[in-house]
C-alpha cells in the first residue's frame, strides 16, 4: 500500500463529529402497524423528530452531504460506478431492487451495496445511491464505528484511527426543544407552518431535526419570513 493510500485511509477513519451524525428510526412491523391502527399510539420523538411508536430503536448514520464532504476532503477525484449496466447504459438493479457499486478512492476500489426499502420514484434512486456509497465507504473504514455493534476493537484498523488529542465536549446533534419551540412560535405568529419552512430551509424534515450548528441561520430565516394573511 502506497503512502498516499495509507494517509487516505487515516482520514477516512477519523470519527465524524456528533453534528454530522443523524438518527434513523427503525420500527418493527408490529410497531408500524400499531401506529397505523391508532395514530395516538405514536409519539413525537425527541431523538429524530419523527412520529412513531415510543419503543422504536434508532440507528446512527452519516448523511449523504457529510459523507460527500469527507470523500472530497480525502480525494477530490473520488468516483463511483455501478457494477453492471443495462443495454440503455443505466445501472442494473438486482432481484431485490438493490444496486452493487464500485467506490474508487485514491486509486483503490471496493464494492458497496445499496437498497432503499419501500421508497419509490426518483427518491428511491437517490436513497439507493446514498446507501451504496455509505456501505462502500465503510469498507474503507469510513464511519466504521457507527456500523459496529459495541466498542470497536482497537486492532480493527491498526495505525489508521488517530487517538484524540483533546477533551472537547461533543457538539449537540440537533437544536434544543426550547429553540424548536421558539422557531415554531414565530412561524405561528406569521401564519406559517413548520412543514412549509422545513421544505424551504432544507436542513431537517422537522424543526427538531435542524442541526445545532445551523440554529442561527434558521432563526434568521424564520424572522425574515413574510407574514401570511389568515384564511
Amino acid at each position: 500500500m502506497e503512502d498516499i493510500q495509507r494517509e487516505a485511509l487515516k482520514k477516512l477513519a477519523v470519527p465524524f463529529p456528533d453534528s454530522a451524525i443523524s438518527m434513523l428510526p427503525k420500527p418493527t412491523s408490529a410497531q408500524t402497524d400499531a401506529v397505523k391502527r391508532d395514530y395516538k399510539a405514536g409519539i413525537r420523538c425527541k431523538i429524530c423528530g419523527a412520529w412513531h411508536h415510543p419503543d422504536v430503536i434508532h440507528l446512527p448514520y452519516v448523511g449523504h452531504a457529510a459523507l460527500t464532504a469527507r470523500l472530497l476532503e480525502v480525494d477530490p477525484l473520488w468516483d463511483w460506478w455501478p457494477k453492471a449496466c443495462g443495454a440503455n447504459g443505466l445501472p442494473t438493479y438486482d432481484e431485490n431492487g438493490g444496486l452493487w457499486i464500485y467506490l474508487s478512492i485514491c486509486g483503490m476500489q471496493r464494492l458497496g451495496y445499496g437498497h432503499a426499502g419501500g421508497s419509490v420514484g426518483g427518491d428511491k434512486t437517490k436513497e439507493i445511491i446514498g446507501d451504496a456509497l455509505r456501505n462502500a465507504a465503510m469498507r474503507f473504514g469510513c464511519a466504521l464505528d457507527l456500523w459496529f455493534k459495541g466498542d470497536l476493537p482497537a486492532s480493527t484498523l491498526p495505525d489508521l484511527i488517530p487517538e484524540s488529542t483533546n477533551n472537547e465536549v461533543p457538539e449537540p446533534m440537533f437544536i434544543t426543544q426550547e429553540q424548536a419551540e421558539f422557531l415554531h412560535n414565530i412561524l405561528k405568529d406569521k401564519n406559517r407552518t413548520e412543514r412549509e419552512f422545513c421544505a424551504y430551509f432544507k436542513n431537517g424534515a422537522t424543526l427538531a431535526e435542524i442541526p445545532a450548528g445551523l440554529y442561527q441561520k434558521a432563526e434568521m430565516a424564520v424572522k425574515a419570513a413574510k407574514t401570511m394573511p389568515k384564511k
